[in-house]
């Protein structure tokens, strides 16, 4: 390399000080965790060791409901506590006040499992040691999402408990009857309706096997693996950078479950790639944010909401995979149909990928990355549960890591992996705690139906109106809350008013599910976007607003399979020649849609053919032998006319 290729390199980097800055952005709406060190990092350590071995039992051995959850949640609390400080400030100690919420939190939940029989009968009559730990209880609930998550969802938790107490003053439609503390707390505390709740249920289960099952593959060296071998299999073109990242994004998701963790893994790795093949930096950090968030939508390792959705609708994990797969790749359809326009619009240069080994020589050498995510889909399909699927993911993929001695997972490497598993959960596990308290008091009040009406009487009974103030909600809960927390707010008060208008349940929920996450690159506040920017140090707002443009396509998706009943064979419901039907037309409209928003079709389109081409993409996106046909006439129509346009051209210069 010579010093000139040397110095452009150095300038591509991504400093320290830019990785610096994403830790901190991340951190105000993630929180800070602790940097300890000696026996006290030791005691967390092998504590969250031994919260991923009682979880791992608890997918073979039956162990009661009651316990499971419970035991969770004060797993769950105890470690944050000590591992996320009251303020950033705080980082460097452990305060006694610290010690003391954590043993607060095992001691309400081994009050409550000693004699649970009891102790659910008693749930509408507490004594008064139920009604001081139950309040104690949800106090440290809140607490730990605040230091772990942001200070958003305490605050939405205790606006939805003041509605449960304030109903008989509030305007109707909004008045209920009005709920006591006692009421309150028995619900939440001494029943699986509330903090105990499906969102608890399912982050003791499902979540925190795959987790554990990201995280062995993570501390085995798959994410290296999973980036070098996208970067040797995308070829030299000029749109080669752009599909590396879209398709590194979508396997390191399989690993991360989290569109911001994704976006800064490959972004401190891929900015450079990006910066050198001719991407400026708000079109680079736009590309990583929106294949980072891509991830949560695809099988077969989803975002945590994914599985709230099989819980809800009493379904399959499988199912959800199933109907998750088609939106997914009409998603990365359109990313890929981006990069590959944008490659024609700007002056994007052919670039030397990162590795030096060719896709063969990987895939020789670390095959077996790749076999655990085959395993949890083959497992499922011939019977498994999906706890078990995930379970002998793991042990394959723990066995799998000592062919080679680089990737082995050896007793030092094996206990940071396991307990890797436990400590990434907390976060999400404390959030679902808090949507356990949220889903308490819309069953308690019947706030789901209530709201639901309102959006009916709002939208006048339309149902495109209806979804349009479904989605617009989705955006400005997104705002406040985490994509699970947004997910279970949406589905909660929102889902029923889609459902009351003839929107199968699995289509509404999916919709609701894509908004959740949509809403992670969506204006004024969007955390990938931002720590993109960090990294690439652009413009924050019009990194968002590139982020925008290449997710463009997927805010019309989920339209199509809630408009119309055709339209709900893109999520493999129905018979199958209206599934490939529907695929086709989607992917068509993806087509139509990316060339309207990127400007470019055969040749750069005039404003009249983008509005053609955006017209066309949105009557393909709707469901219908009528809508279908004038769709296809557009686009084949702009098509015609750039041709002829083209050879008039060539012409008049001959």
């Amino acid at each position: 390399m010579s010093p000139t290729d040397d110095k452009e390199q150095k300038d591509y980097e991504v400093s320290d000080e830019a990785l610096k800055k994403v830790q901190e952005l991340i951190e105000e709406e993630e929180g800070a965790t602790r940097d300890l060190a000696g026996m006290a990092q030791k005691f967390i350590t092998y504590f969250a060791l031994a919260m991923t071995v009682f979880h791992l039992y608890a997918a073979v051995a039956t162990i009661t409901t009651q316990i499971l959850r419970g035991v969770h949640v004060g797993m769950v609390l105890f470690l944050s506590f000590l591992v996320f400080p009251i303020t950033p400030k705080k980082r460097g100690s452990l305060a006694w006040y610290d010690v003391l919420a954590a043993l607060l939190s095992v001691a309400t939940i081994v009050y409550m499992l000693w004699d649970f029989e009891e102790f659910i009968y008693r749930a509408v009559t507490p004594e008064t040691t139920d009604l001081v730990l139950g309040t104690i209880l949800m106090l440290l609930v809140m607490e730990a999402a605040r230091r772990s998550a942001g200070w958003i969802m305490p605050v939405v938790v205790l606006g939805f408990l003041a509605y449960a107490f304030m109903g008989p003053w509030l305007p109707a439609p909004w008045n209920h009857r009005g709920y006591d503390l006692e009421r309150i707390v028995g619900h939440m505390y001494m029943t699986l309706e509330g903090i105990f709740g499906v969102p608890i249920d399912v982050s003791s289960t499902y979540i925190i096997l795959f987790t554990i099952f990201g995280a062995i593959l993570d501390k085995s060296g798959a994410g290296k693996f999973y980036i070098d071998f996208s970067f040797a299999i995308m070829g030299g073109k000029a749109s080669a950078a752009g599909r590396t990242v879209t398709f590194a994004s979508y396997l390191m998701g399989c690993i991360s479950g989290s569109g911001v963790a994704n976006t800064v893994t490959l972004g401190s790795v891929a900015y450079p790639m990006l910066a050198k093949a001719g991407y400026d930096k708000e079109t680079a950090g736009g590309l990583l944010s929106a294949g980072g968030i891509g991830a949560i939508l695809c099988p077969p390792v989803m975002g945590a909401a994914a599985f709230l959705i099989a819980e809800i609708l009493k379904v399959s994990y499988l199912e959800i995979i199933k109907m998750a797969a088609m939106p997914a790749f009409c998603y990365y359809l359109g990313i890929f149909l981006m990069v590959q326009l944008d490659a024609k619009r700007f002056t994007i240069s052919k670039d030397a990928l990162l590795t030096n080994q060719s896709a063969k020589d990987l895939v020789k050498r670390y095959w077996y990355f790749f076999a655990p995510l085959v395993l949890i889909v083959v497992f499922m399909l011939i019977g498994f549960t999906p706890m078990m699927a995930v379970f002998c993911a793991i042990i394959i993929a723990f066995a799998a890591s000592f062919i080679n001695k680089d990737t082995a997972l050896y007793p030092a490497k094996a206990v940071q992996a396991l307990s890797s598993g436990s400590l990434s959960i907390l976060s999400v596990a404390n959030t679902c705690a808090c949507a356990g308290i949220i889903v308490g008091v819309v069953t308690l009040t019947g706030l789901g139906l209530k709201f639901s009406s309102i959006i009916i009487a709002y939208a006048q009974g339309n149902l495109l109106l209806t979804a349009i103030f479904t989605g617009l909600l989705m955006w400005i809960i997104g705002l406040a809350v985490p994509v699970t927390a947004s997910y279970i707010i949406g589905a909660v008060i929102a889902g029923p008013a889609l459902i009351q208008l003839g929107v199968p349940d699995f289509a509404a929920h999916m919709f609701i599910f894509y908004y959740a996450v949509l809403s992670e690159v969506s204006p004024p506040t969007a955390l990938s976007p931002f720590a993109a920017a960090a990294i690439t140090g652009g413009d924050a707002f019009k990194t968002m607003m590139q982020a925008w443009k290449y997710t463009a396509t997927a805010f019309v998706v989920p339209f199509m399979f809630v408009l119309s009943t055709d339209g709900a064979g893109l999520l493999m419901a129905g018979p199958w020649s209206n599934i490939i039907v529907t695929f086709l037309t989607a992917c068509l409209g993806v087509v139509c849609l990316s060339a309207g928003f990127s400007g470019w079709l055969l040749a750069r389109a005039n404003l009249v053919q983008r509005g053609v081409l955006l017209a066309s993409g949105l009557l393909l996106m709707y469901s219908g032998g009528l809508t279908d046909l004038l769709g296809l006439g557009g686009v084949v129509g702009v098509g015609i006319w750039q041709k002829v346009a083209s050879r008039g051209l060539k012409a008049s210069v001959a």
